[in-house]
């Protein structure tokens, strides 16, 4: 178990006033922002799908090459504050989507807990039921019915 950080930032800080450390910090961890969604070409819904980008790390959560992701992964998207309002597609539990929805940070999540695990434990993680773009084929065939 690690250590929950005594300045509470995330409570605290705007999003636009992190300094960059902290902006990584309130990533959780869960690993959804980088599973492929469909489109429904007639209602614009977001549809999740279970298959994760080749660079996630689906036991962690985490990009595998996260600082060099760009080369690799053309259409990832580098988020910043002013993008977290516009993204429609960040997952409902994300920190950067709650802070900027002037919401507080669930118990789960590491920096309120000081776990890294409490993400997986509590299911909200993409461990454990997600396949890679690599191994999928048809995006189609890999819908699910799961709130991201």
């Amino acid at each position: 178990m690690g250590e929950v950080s005594e300045d509470r930032f995330w409570e605290t800080t705007p999003l636009a006033k992190l300094d960059r450390a902290q902006w990584e910090a309130l990533c959780d961890g869960c690993g959804k922002c980088c599973l492929h969604k469909l489109e429904d070409e007639d209602t614009g819904e977001l549809i999740p799908t279970n298959v994760a980008c080749r660079l996630l790390d689906r036991r962690m959560g985490m990009c595998s090459d996260y600082k060099h992701r760009h080369a690799y992964v053309a259409e990832c998207v580098r988020l910043t504050p002013r993008l977290v309002d516009e993204l429609d597609w960040l997952p409902s539990t994300c920190a950067y989507r709650l802070r900027g929805e002037g919401r507080t940070l669930p118990d789960w999540h590491y920096l309120v807990c000081g776990d890294r695990e409490a993400v997986h434990a509590a299911g909200e993680s993409t461990r454990g039921w997600t396949v890679s773009e690599d191994d999928a084929g048809d995006l189609e065939h890999h819908m699910v019915e799961r709130e991201l």
